[in-house]
């Protein structure tokens, strides 16, 4: 199995009335509660924390793509990740992803991914997310009815200019390029492994398996609200004739590791309530523009999970507010949290029962502090990742995983190093 740690670098500050006073985290959240000094030192915080999980071990480091958002500051990841190119050395650097119809040309795309994956010596997984309607649609103005036509259309275009040897034309419905011949060129043949974040569309499920993509679910519900999103993907990769490869899938989950389950109960209770009481408050205007789910989707139940968060915003019942306590949040497993064998065991048991290969941590969640941050993925990596390591290795290969360059014929980069939690 694969253990990878993902941050989404929440701004930490957000105020205690915020749900109260303020219609959303997302699109028109006011500027005057983002505060430059102290993202400042929020984002060296952030890429500490991220190299700080490099060093203890992790598979990869993960960082994703948001925009107009008070709990994702990284509009641009890539240049999170660059840094953590040159500061790490083996762990492999997923960036899940950078929503590609939203870059005129996606070429740009194209160039900034090799020149990380040259950087990196061929550690980098490319994510190519169709991208939230609140980044895409509202704050980036992306018809919705057009927005996965530009999506095929940039894949289509990136993937060529990847592995075409020769310049060429292209001439698209949104794009027109007569000289795509794109400097530099990635280091991995044919090109960087690509993982695909969705929300539970069947026909990403069925183009993933088509183009042997991953598909990877970033839940925000955890595993009791994933599990019907995994059985789907898994029932439609029977249904079309695919293997049970567990290292086709990839799962986000939220976890708090202590000593003790009361440690873990006290010291996990404000991050988590943070999250789900702040960083979820999503306005249900921007949750669900006409054309941005697809028949299919629609057709088979499928409900995203902002459009879920946004719901309980509209309806602000009983159980909804219940569901921002701690308590609820436990049990609805939306955080798992326990002493490391109680972690292990819950883990263990969703990875085999979701089929999930590529297992990805969210160690670090709404306010956490860099100093609960840093304990919180150490014991993980020192007392958790040990009973992970073995699953599903002894019958499956990874297909979809970084093949750098040896390292005899990596460069050698002299960087500060953090070895040891603050």
């Amino acid at each position: 199995m694969k253990l990878m740690w993902f941050h989404l670098m929440p701004y930490t500050e957000l105020p205690d009335d915020f749900r109260d006073n303020h219609p959303s985290v997302w699109v028109d959240i006011h500027s005057s509660l983002f505060d430059p000094q102290r993202a400042h030192h929020m984002y060296n915080d952030f890429m500490d924390e991220l190299e700080f999980a490099a060093d203890c071990g992790f598979d990869a480091i993960c960082v994703n793509e948001h925009h107009s958002n008070g709990y994702g500051l990284m509009p641009s990841p890539n240049l999170i990740a660059s840094s953590l190119a040159r500061r790490t050395k083996d762990t492999k650097l997923c960036v899940m992803g950078n929503s590609i119809a939203l870059y005129n040309p996606p070429t740009r795309v194209a160039e900034e991914f090799a020149m990380l994956d040259c950087i990196s010596g061929g550690r980098l997984i490319a994510g190519f997310p169709v991208g939230s309607p609140m980044d895409t649609c509202f704050a980036l103005g992306q018809n919705p009815s057009m927005l996965r036509q530009r999506y095929m259309e940039a894949h289509d275009l990136i993937i060529k200019a990847w592995t075409e040897k020769d310049t060429f034309a292209f001439n698209g419905r949104f794009n027109q390029q007569r000289y795509v011949n794109i400097w530099p060129r990635p280091v991995q043949r044919p090109h960087p492994p690509v993982w695909v974040p969705g929300g539970g569309s069947v026909e990403t499920w069925q183009w993933c398996a088509e183009m042997e993509y991953v598909y990877c679910y970033l839940s925000y519900y955890g595993y009791k609200a994933g599990m019907q999103t995994m059985m789907g993907f898994w029932h439609e990769m029977k249904r079309i004739g695919k293997d049970m490869n567990p290292y086709r899938a990839g799962f986000l989950q939220f976890v708090g590791v202590a000593e003790t389950e009361k440690e873990a109960y006290d010291l996990y209770r404000e991050p988590a309530e943070y999250f789900y009481g702040r960083c979820l408050h999503v306005d249900p205007r921007f949750a669900m523009p006409p054309g941005y789910t697809t028949e299919a989707t629609q057709r088979a139940g499928i409900e995203s999970q902002v459009g879920r968060a946004a719901k309980e915003q509209r309806t602000n019942i009983a159980v909804s507010k219940s569901a921002r306590e701690y308590d609820a949040i436990l049990d609805n497993g939306y955080v798992i949290t326990g002493t490391p064998d109680q972690v292990a065991e819950r883990l263990r048991a969703i990875a085999k029962e979701m089929n999930v290969g590529h297992l990805m941590l969210l160690l670090q969640f709404g306010n956490m502090s860099k100093q609960l941050t840093q304990y919180n993925t150490k014991l993980f990596a020192e007392k958790v990742m040990p009973q992970l390591r073995d699953l599903f290795d002894d019958e499956w290969e990874d297909h979809w995983w970084p093949t750098p360059m040896a390292d005899a014929d990596r460069a050698k980069v002299s960087a500060p190093r953090m070895m040891a939690a603050e």
